[in-house]
């Protein structure tokens, strides 16, 4: 604050005050300049985290050790063809359109007039030109009109008997009752607005312009009865990620407009949970109206195994629950980093690199020689092993590098924020090195979070909790069927469909994604 106050009849006349009060004035200033090229990043540069060819060449140039693992990104070679007096590269053109899709003939000919020769004979055809050009046809909705014969038997018409007079084969059951909606109706608005971030007023025009009304409070319906007929399938999906030996955790902002006794402004919460196993992962998404710890807690309440986390202050009580691994990511160590260098694009010297740089530098050679491990398959005491082998030498040259930088490093400047954060980690950071089923990083987690921070942009809020909670439902279902290979559509429109038979929960079970090959569900 006395920088705003100074003037020269404040200023002191002692020499050693006054360079005290310039180096304090240059530190203070060093911290704002840092930070407007931090908001000016977050604001106008790239959002990316990925390296270009270049920054990758220059952070190799930093550690001579990490250049025998430097890798070229793969290019697709351009065919050269030979020309007198030179070479050029060939255009690559258009892909060639799917050959599954059906095809539609059309014979663009000559006149008849045109395929007589002038010497008086008829000309033959030798070849045809084919070119392709892609059409489509705008979504066509019909109506499925189920008719139930009735019986009755004539010759006893008037006689009383114990058994009905009328016989008429039951409705078949629909996964709403008595409703208007069939499964594939359901299964394209629910799609639509929850893997396509299509929200339901935007849908309601669209059926307009086919000739339907369908308002959006009737969609909206639809999506919370759905999600409560598949609760009792969340269920058993929770029960089989549980079972894994890995979860994953993360969690968003959500407005929901009418929660008891809180504003419409109120910030609430889309948790993300991640398990089962590596060849099936399942996720379940959780509204909740907190970011309390308590939500973890409790849902992770009887599971023994790994956890992977944020360093998010609500999950450390991981750390001293029995039969919890709990480890860190590093992808949130390496932004921290990497927000560093992108906020300072210049000045760049090959010969001494910046701290954010060789931190960088670190970081990429353990994804190295992760992305190696994965690419040769290895699993369990051979990943450890390996890890042990490559990662662990290079973790204690990385922590002796960050405790000697961080003896000298403002802890109030971004690289200190990076140094301390990393440092603070450490344990979670390191405990993969002994555990096979634990990644390097929560991406997994987040990428199946992304989908509804997407969509949210599009419906921006929930209107009830009932909402959130179907929301969270939907979103559990098509996350983890496309976690599996599924399109999403396709099975829920499969899910739709079998759920009203299921009785028994081996019948629920099946139904799971993790429970079923793509080829299972009909094209």
């Amino acid at each position: 604050m006395w920088l705003m106050r100074l003037d020269k009849k404040s200023l002191p006349e002692d020499i050693e005050v006054l360079k005290r009060m310039i180096c304090e004035y240059h530190s203070k200033v060093s911290l704002l300049e840092e930070e407007i090229r931090f908001w000016k990043h977050k604001l106008f540069g790239s959002k990316s985290e990925k390296l270009s060819a270049a920054e990758r060449l220059q952070l190799c140039l930093f550690n001579e050790a990490e250049q025998g693992v430097v890798e070229k990104e793969p290019e697709e070679p351009e065919e050269e063809i030979a020309v007198p007096a030179h070479t050029r590269a060939k255009k690559r053109g258009r892909k060639p359109l799917p050959e599954n899709l059906p095809r539609v003939e059309v014979v663009v000919d000559i006149p008849e007039e045109r395929k007589h020769c002038g010497c008086g004979a008829q000309k033959s055809v030798i070849g045809t030109e084919t070119s392709e050009r892609l059409d489509i046809i705008p979504a066509k909705i019909q109506v499925v009109r189920e008719l139930r014969p009735k019986y009755a038997c004539r010759s006893c018409e008037g006689v009383e008997d114990e058994g009905p007079t009328v016989v008429i084969a039951p409705p078949p059951p629909h996964i709403i009752p008595k409703g208007l909606a069939t499964a594939g109706l359901l299964a394209f608005v629910i799609t639509a607005k929850f893997e396509d971030a299509l929200p339901f007023y935007r849908q309601e025009k669209q059926f307009a312009r086919i000739g339907v009304e369908i308002s959006r409070g009737t969609m909206c319906a639809w999506a919370i009865q759905v999600a409560g007929a598949c609760r009792i399938l969340q269920e058993h999906l929770r029960s089989e990620m549980l079972c894994g030996p890995l979860m994953q955790v993360d969690e968003t902002v959500v407005q929901v407009l009418e929660e008891p006794g809180r504003a419409p402004q109120t910030k609430s919460y889309m948790w993300l949970f991640r398990g089962g196993t590596r060849d099936h992962p399942l996720l379940e998404f959780r509204y909740h109206p907190t970011r309390a710890g308590s939500v973890a807690s409790d849902y992770l309440a009887r599971y023994q195994g790994s956890v992977l986390t944020d360093a998010f202050a609500g999950y450390d009580f991981l750390d001293e629950r029995p039969g919890i691994v709990h480890a860190g990511c590093w992808a949130h160590a390496r932004r921290k980093f990497d927000e560093i260098l992108k906020a300072n694009p210049g000045g760049k010297d090959p010969k001494k690199p910046s701290s954010a740089e060789t931190a960088l530098a670190y970081i990429r050679r353990l994804y190295v020689i992760e992305r190696a491990a994965n690419e040769a398959g290895l699993t369990g005491a051979a990943l450890v092993e390996e890890r042990r082998t490559k990662a662990k030498p290079i973790l204690d040259e990385f922590k002796v590098w960050l405790d000697a930088k961080a003896l000298v490093t403002p802890p109030k400047t971004r690289l200190g924020n990076a140094l301390g954060y990393t440092l603070a980690q450490w344990k979670r950071l390191t405990v993969y090195v002994e555990n096979p089923e634990i990644p390097l990083d929560n991406n997994a987690a987040e990428n199946a979070i992304r989908p509804f921070v997407v969509g949210r942009k599009n419906w921006l809020f929930a209107a009830t909790q009932d909402g959130a909670h179907a929301s969270a439902t939907l979103y559990s279902l098509i996350e983890s069927a496309k976690a599996n290979g599924h399109d999403a559509y396709r099975y829920l429109r499969y899910l739709f469909d079998k759920l009203p038979h299921a009785k028994e929960p081996d019948d629920y079970r099946a139904l799971l994604p993790n429970r079923l090959r793509p080829a299972d569900l009909p094209a």
